[in-house]
């Protein structure tokens, strides 16, 4: 048996170590078990086995186990895929790498995501893999630089095939019209060969790396298709009795490159929302060093490092507070719309903005480790697996290519023997198509079908559709804090029968709002709101910054409160222009000496609408009544009653009372 150790064998086809118990396959011949690192070595092994063991692997000892078995995983973002069979040739590339697991690449997405051991295979052995079979490895964030050069080249490319395209397109027309230029077969030919081998080369060299991984994908056909009708117009220079495709070549490769493009764009808007979860980190920090506060990028900050946050600025990293008070939005990550309040010792998430006061804050998680950056990789990871419908479509993709090839050269002898029969359907088409010549000879019909067939045949709708609605699913609901942890949950969607709804912030805004103004007899109702939202100025209770905020979007004048001492679970007491104020609960306004006078019966009116009573006084006088509610969202209704008409149960959980809940 190749192994040393009982507990760890050696893959015969990489050489790899494997720990038993750990291995991604085995197999039995001749008596003896093998074991591998992954299926693909399984395979190949199961194909050939005498060719595997003709060498004994070596014999040395394992220097550190641990070191070989622990994997990583890792995302790569891979520029100038065309189709579906671009991304099988890839996957076969990095699987066969020594220490690769796994290998999963979303072509919708561009993106590869590797299991891998560092200890065996390093990053840059992946990258120079995706490298030697064509491909680019794009550096950066998506959407970052890497991907707008990308853009770019892209673009370039249209651009310049179409400047070349141009002219021998209206030499076509000209031709078809009846008018004939001078020296017409080398201009198509000039042109039509710039524009294979100038914007079109990186077509011709995916192609080659394509085959060199022994996966055909489009770019294969399209070089076929392509390389063939140039050749033709060279033959026709050569004196060869056949007909000119020179200009077709290039044409072909123009409305390859035209598909490419969209396609890019298609999938940059797709995945927009890694973008913008991108986008809500801070990108500068103001970090003290040596006693000076000074400005830094995000990525420059070390743990350890002190930032000062003021209000209103991001926390451009994970933290904890270490001198300071502040109240702290964390809608982002909780999805909870009341601000938390913060003080020394409580961690802070990055990206979430600080309200109130200035603080100072120790980085604890920087770059990956951060929250942000963890939700990030669970969209890109989520968006980058494979669905069970797209592994089905995977399969079919990898044979098409090959089905098309044999195809197009069934086509091609089909016409040079049967050209005569099917002359009649030629001269029918010709009424409609006036390209359509029925008198070439068979030769030229011939090739003329097998090009038709190699460059109309193309396996992009089939692997396109399932990764992008994967990335636009997963990337929308990022958007709406839905967080997907992989594909195949999206596509289990479909099975759903109920959704489970937290209430406060989903259901409802999250946020309390004064819903309902009852002054008492004699009293003025903005006189109430006003004096209520004085003091208020002095809480950070929500309840309080609702009364505030309802004053302010109202228009009215508010005073500083000379005085204010908060209660807790009772109210809040104070002096505004000198006069006493008094707000919360009846019971606390009559431990003030102020008999409330409202109405029992309209009290419990909106505490039957799960509303919040606060009772207000001044100057030992009652105002009145506020009631605050958090009211529910304008599009909750609408969203229920379609769930419910597409047979979903909606169900509502609450920590609050039964009445609250009904109401």
């Amino acid at each position: 048996m190749p192994a040393e150790n009982p507990a760890v064998h050696v893959d015969p086809v990489c050489k790899m170590k494997v720990v038993r118990g750990r291995e991604a396959a085995t197999s039995d011949y001749k008596g003896t078990r093998y074991y591998f690192c992954n299926p693909n070595c399984k395979v190949r092994f199961d194909k050939e086995p005498e060719r595997f063991l003709a060498s004994e692997p070596s014999s040395e000892p394992v220097a550190d186990e641990g070191r070989l078995s622990h994997t990583e995983t890792t995302v790569l973002s891979i520029g100038g895929m065309s189709c579906a069979a671009c991304a099988v040739s890839i996957e076969k590339a990095l699987n066969r790498l020594p220490g690769v697991k796994d290998t999963t690449l979303n072509f919708a997405a561009e993106r590869a995501v590797v299991e891998y051991a560092p200890g065996v295979s390093s990053r840059a052995d992946l990258e120079r893999a995706v490298r030697e079979v064509g491909y680019d490895v794009l550096s950066g964030e998506p959407g970052g630089e890497g991907q707008e050069d990308e853009d770019r080249a892209a673009r370039a490319r249209l651009v310049w095939v179409w400047v070349l395209v141009g002219p021998v397109m209206a030499l076509m027309g000209l031709h078809m019209a009846g008018v004939h230029v001078r020296y017409m077969e080398w201009i198509e030919v000039g042109l039509g060969a710039a524009a294979v081998f100038g914007p079109g080369f990186r077509t011709l060299r995916m192609a080659l790396g394509s085959l060199r991984s022994g996966a055909a994908s489009m770019d294969v056909l399209i070089t076929l298709g392509t390389l063939a009708a140039l050749g033709s117009g060279v033959a026709v220079l050569a004196g060869v009795p056949v007909a000119s495709f020179a200009g077709i070549a290039g044409m072909i490769m123009a409305f390859h490159l035209t598909g490419r493009y969209i396609e890019a764009r298609a999938r940059g808007k797709a995945s927009d929302a890694i973008r913008r979860l991108i986008a809500l980190g801070a990108k500068t920090a103001r970090v003290e060093r040596g006693g000076v506060e000074v400005e830094l990028p995000v990525s420059r900050v070390g743990v350890g490092d002190v930032m000062v946050v003021r209000p209103g600025e991001k926390f451009p990293t994970d933290g904890r507070v270490i001198a300071g008070q502040t109240t702290v939005d964390e809608s982002m990550a909780t999805g909870e719309p009341v601000p938390v309040r913060r003080g020394p010792g409580d961690e802070v998430i990055g990206a979430t903005v600080n309200q109130q006061g200035l603080v100072r804050v120790e980085a604890t998680r920087i770059g990956r480790d951060t929250f942000l950056a963890q939700v990030i990789a669970l969209v890109e990871r989520a968006q980058g697996t494979k669905v069970p419908i797209q592994q089905f479509a995977d399969a079919i993709t990898a044979k098409f290519v090959p089905v098309v090839l044999a195809v197009a050269v069934l086509t091609f002898f089909g016409w040079l023997a049967f050209a005569d029969r099917l002359r009649p359907v030629l001269e029918w088409s010709a009424g409609l198509l006036p390209w359509v010549n029925p008198a070439l000879p068979a030769l030229s019909l011939a090739f003329y079908a097998g090009i038709a067939v190699l460059v109309i045949a193309c396996p992009c709708a089939l692997g396109l559709a399932t990764p992008t609605a994967l990335i636009v699913g997963s990337g929308l609901g990022a958007e709406r804090g839905i967080l997907f942890r992989s594909g195949e949950a999206v596509q289990t969607l479909k099975d759903v029968r109920a959704v489970v709804f937290d209430k406060t912030g989903t259901i409802t805004r999250g946020r309390p709002e004064v819903t309902d103004i009852l002054p008492a007899p004699g009293a003025d109702g903005e006189v109430l709101l006003a004096t209520a939202a004085s003091l208020g100025q002095g809480s950070e209770h929500p309840l309080a910054a609702a009364v505030v905020e309802s004053a302010r979007a109202a228009g009215l004048t508010l005073d500083r409160p000379d005085e204010f001492e908060a209660v807790p679970g009772q109210g809040a007491r104070g002096r505004v222009k000198g006069g006493r104020v008094v707000i919360g609960q009846a019971e606390f306004l009559a431990g003030e000496g102020v008999r409330p006078a409202a109405s029992a019966e309209a009290v419990a009116r909106l505490r039957e609408q799960a509303r919040t009573v606060l009772y207000v006084a001044a100057g030992g006088r009652f105002l009145g009544v506020l009631a605050v509610a958090d009211a529910v969202k304008e599009d909750s209704a609408r969203a229920i009653a379609e769930l419910k008409e597409l047979g979903i149960v909606p169900v509502m959980l609450t920590g609050d009372s039964a009445e609250t809940a009904a109401a």
